[in-house]
């Protein structure tokens, strides 16, 4: 039997084991079996015997064909507005890439400011941020826009894997896939998954997070990460090349071949700004996030940044759409059953017995969330198994709700760096094969930890500023 069957038995086993077990006190039939279904898919989505997406569109089904969910809760994931607000990233994302704007930002940074390894360290990561929050892919910022751009340097310092790899190559890997995954903290639409959390915050505890209150709520932990990040690796990990003249001078030749900036990268400019001046902005206008995601889209697609063929072919967005509309479903039908509801209240009263205060009982809880990310080949996979229980239970122990929705929502994405499969550009930077595993899996553990420290004490004190606790 091959690997993928087993997988799918694996998944197969625990639906009908948890299907069949003496339903716990207090929990109704439907409860306890809209639990079966969920746990089982988001196994499917750990172990991925098929593609998340047909996963997830199988849990939705056996739901609906079991009679545990109607058919219109089965398929009301589909048509949340937080998906189609990914989506319309995805393809804002699309314009970025197409039209070079990603590329010519990053290369007028490291233009500027490029003149040693740290510097450049510090123009990745200023490059990774200025483009995070038009691009939910983590991957293809990573690995579309900034991947190829920090290879081809590391090649002309002559750093390749293997014996040259520390000259440059293995410091610069690292700095990109920290700063990716702090940029992922900092905006609702800087990776897929964020909005995921957004919904199940809304349906787990009806804690309504707006894309300007996450940014306010993110911009001073995040920004001190930013710094502090490349500064931290540098003296970790340091690259043999400490001055480094052929970065401004290949930055200068790249955009020398680019020419002067097209009409289509002016149009996507306009559009990207005019959609963060709009996202932030929304408590003044009432405008939607997804109405400005669409919105930008429509632009794009009337002055023909975009054709519709670059719609269709969108895989990651409607990849997106998929398994995280079924989660969605089968997340809200789990929140309405009650289960999650019982869950939070056994655990904390279990807390409250123990006499633990809310703040050390919060702590804990996201010492436990961030760390037990060793065990996830997936963000979105974590979340959807742990991001609601553990919201739910926080508040039930008198965490003030949205401080914890947040918090939890920005760890979601600061745990990434831990491991080498620990998130969706890891593969490609991983991969690049510059740094061996024991050094990635050391320094993600050092450097998350001290990005957990940064966003619960210096993050907590700005928190407290702006009045989410």
């Amino acid at each position: 039997m091959d690997m993928r069957r087993r997988k799918l038995l694996a998944v197969l086993a625990v639906a009908l084991v948890l299907w069949f077990l003496p339903i716990p006190e207090g929990l109704t039939p439907a409860a306890w079996h809209i639990f079966a279904i969920f746990a089982a898919t988001i196994l499917g989505f750990i172990l991925q015997p098929i593609a998340i997406g047909a996963m997830g569109f199988i849990g939705v089904t056996v739901a609906a064909l079991t009679g545990t969910i109607s058919i219109s809760d089965a398929i009301s994931g589909y048509g949340n507005s937080t998906i189609w607000l990914i989506i319309c990233a995805f393809l804002l994302s699309r314009g970025f890439i197409k039209s070079g704007l990603g590329r010519r930002i990053a290369f007028l940074i490291i233009q500027k400011i490029g003149r040693s390894s740290l510097t450049l360290g510090y123009a990745i990561t200023a490059s990774d941020f200025i483009i995070s929050p038009a691009t939910p892919s983590s991957t293809a910022r990573a690995g579309g826009i900034v991947f190829p751009i920090i290879k081809s340097l590391s090649s002309a310092l002559g750093s390749e894997p293997g014996a040259t790899a520390r000259k440059f190559g293995a410091y610069i890997m690292q700095i990109e896939y920290q700063a990716n995954a702090i940029t992922c903290a900092m905006f609702m639409t800087a990776m897929a998954g964020n909005p995921l959390s957004v919904e199940l915050a809304a349906k787990a505890t009806e804690t309504q997070i707006t894309w300007s209150g996450w940014a306010l709520a993110a911009i001073v932990p995040g920004m001190i990460s930013l710094i502090v990040m490349p500064y931290l690796l540098y003296k970790l990990f340091p690259p043999e090349i400490e001055e480094m003249p052929l970065a401004k001078q290949m930055a200068t030749d790249e955009l020398a071949k680019m020419g002067v900036m097209s009409g289509v990268e002016k149009i996507v400019a306009v559009v990207f700004c005019g959609a963060l001046v709009l996202w932030a902005t929304s408590e003044i206008h009432h405008i939607g996030a997804t109405t400005v995601g669409m919105l930008a889209v429509v632009v794009m697609l009337l002055t023909d940044v975009l054709t519709w063929d670059d719609v269709l072919n969108e895989k990651g967005a409607w990849n997106t759409m998929f398994w995280m509309g079924s989660l969605i479903a089968l997340a809200s039908a789990l929140s309405k059953s009650g289960f999650i509801k019982y869950v939070a209240e056994g655990a904390g009263s279990m807390i409250e017995s123990a006499g633990i205060s809310w703040t050390l009982a919060f702590v804990l809880l996201i010492l436990i969330y961030v760390y037990s990310h060793y065990g996830f080949a997936s963000v979105s996979a974590h979340i959807g198994a742990m991001y609601a229980a553990f919201l739910t239970v926080a508040i039930a122990v008198g965490t003030p709700p949205m401080l914890a929705a947040i918090a939890f929502a920005a760890m979601s994405n600061i745990m990434i760096p831990l491991t080498h499969y620990g998130g969706g550009a890891a593969p490609i930077l991983y991969g690049a094969g510059y740094v061996s595993q024991n050094d990635w899996w050391r320094l993600g553990f050092i450097i998350t930890t001290v990005n957990v420290a940064i966003w619960l004490i210096l993050g907590g004190a700005w928190w407290k500023v702006i009045g989410l606790w």
